[in-house]
């Protein structure tokens, strides 16, 4: 846990930090606007860095403004500027934290708004210019993990402060700075934990199902246990009553923790789509009980696992013109704009104009910024999609979740939840 004196000035900007990155970090600490106006003169300068402990403009503006003499409207002023003269909103110090991780940690959540806009504004604009990557979040710092219930920030207009990001399971990027050849340059931190998986590796890779796990052959966890509430609480929002005899449409079955609660609700259709061959080969093995959950002789049109991607799967429901009440999403290995090509080019032909979308929310779960800017962004992209989402906070239980390599995530490489208090699931209404 950080101390108070490591927050300090003397702490964050290093004896041996270059002269010219001092003086905009000095600037930064004192909420000097004007100063900075002058000091950011070339692009890359506002995201400047001491080489020893990766301190920025944006996280001097934070830890000044929660100091003894910090000041709310100044320290808001200062980091617009930043952001203006584009600083970036995810670059990580030392301690793996963003601007937006240390104002969450100090309690100053005005400056943290400030950030979750700013990577809004940063998405949006990438997936503008077909160059849309999921946010990078890497491991979270446990001094951030604290309840936020303030509403997420709106969007304001898009500006400058963009940087490249990658996926939720990768390392965060960064945008090119302005750095003379005899100044030393900081590393940011990178854990083995942040290999990135992609889809078409881990369509590839050996499954293992042991203690409540599904894990690929890198350790990769892609669905555990410890879900199961999440599930069953997605199946009453998507299926209001629990009413008997909807059309459901599951994609990705991983251990069928959510279609068996779909089948207690005694659905009149159910279709499942899985692409992995090993699940599929656990589906139907010999004596196999992975679909024990429907009846024994159940028309096989209506209750159909189909096998495949599902890129490949549904254009053929659309032309078979299959309608379903609930539609539920949870593949692994693809980005955020895998889920965006589903439900704007799908979920309006698949889904019956009174039905209810929705999708595991793992966006960005391991770091608080990130599922705060992924739930405007979320929003946003469904609204144009012509979407309304609504969203219900679900108490996550992190005992044996808190720790890495411990308790549900013994024997699993990376947490890909560390979010104390809520998940957020969306119930999308077309």
């Amino acid at each position: 846990m950080a101390t108070p004196d490591s927050d300090s000035k003397e702490a964050r900007i290093s004896p041996t930090c270059p002269a010219a990155t001092r003086e905009i970090l000095e600037a930064a600490w004192h909420h000097d606007v004007p100063a900075l106006k002058r000091l950011l003169d070339v692009p890359g300068k506002a995201s400047s860095r001491d080489p020893v402990t990766g301190e920025t403009p944006l996280h001097a503006v934070v830890r000044a403004a929660a100091g003894p003499t910090g000041d709310a409207e100044t320290a808001a002023a200062a980091v617009r500027e930043l952001f203006f003269s584009g600083a970036i909103w995810n670059d990580v110090d030392d301690r793996n934290e963003t601007p937006g991780c240390a104002a969450l940690r100090l309690g100053r959540r005005e400056l943290y708004a400030l950030c979750v806009e700013a990577g809004v504004r940063a998405e949006l604009l990438f997936a503008l210019m077909d160059g849309y990557e999921a946010l990078s979040s890497g491991p979270e710092d446990e001094d951030e993990e604290m309840d936020v219930d303030d509403e997420i920030p709106q969007l304001v207009q898009v500006g400058n402060g963009v940087e490249d990001t990658t996926n939720g399971n990768g390392e965060i990027s960064e945008s090119p700075r302005v750095v003379t050849e005899e100044e030393p340059t900081f590393v940011p931190p990178k854990p083995d934990a942040e290999a990135e998986v992609k889809s078409e590796t881990y369509l590839r890779s050996k499954l293992t199902y042991s203690d409540g796990k599904l894990v690929d052959d890198d350790g990769n966890g892609v669905m555990m246990a410890w879900e199961t509430d999440i599930m069953r609480q997605s199946v009453d929002a998507l299926l209001p009553g629990r009413e008997a005899g909807k059309r459901i449409l599951n994609i990705g079955f991983g251990m069928g923790i959510v279609d068996s609660f779909f089948a207690e609700t005694k659905p009149s259709k159910h279709h499942i789509i899985e692409a992995h061959p090993e699940v599929l080969a656990r589906i139907h093995a010999p004596n196999s009980k992975a679909l024990s959950f429907w009846e024994e002789g159940a028309n096989t049109d209506a209750f159909k696992v189909h096998e495949g991607k599902w890129q490949d799967i549904c254009p053929k429901l659309l032309e078979n013109g299959d309608i379903y009440d609930a539609i539920y999403f949870d593949t692994f290995g693809e980005d955020y704009g895998q889920l965006r090509l589903f439900f704007t080019e799908y979920i309006p032909g698949l889904l019956d104009q009174n039905g209810i979308f929705s999708f595991f929310n793992g966006l960005g779960a391991d770091r608080r910024i990130c599922y705060d800017v992924y739930t405007r962004v979320v929003e946003i992209h469904l609204a144009d999609a012509g979407m309304d989402v609504e969203w219900k906070a679900i108490p996550v239980d992190m005992e044996g979740l808190d720790e890495e390599g411990k308790g549900e995530w013994e024997g699993v490489k990376r947490r890909y939840w560390t979010l104390d208090g809520e998940y957020r699931f969306g119930s999308v209404l077309s």
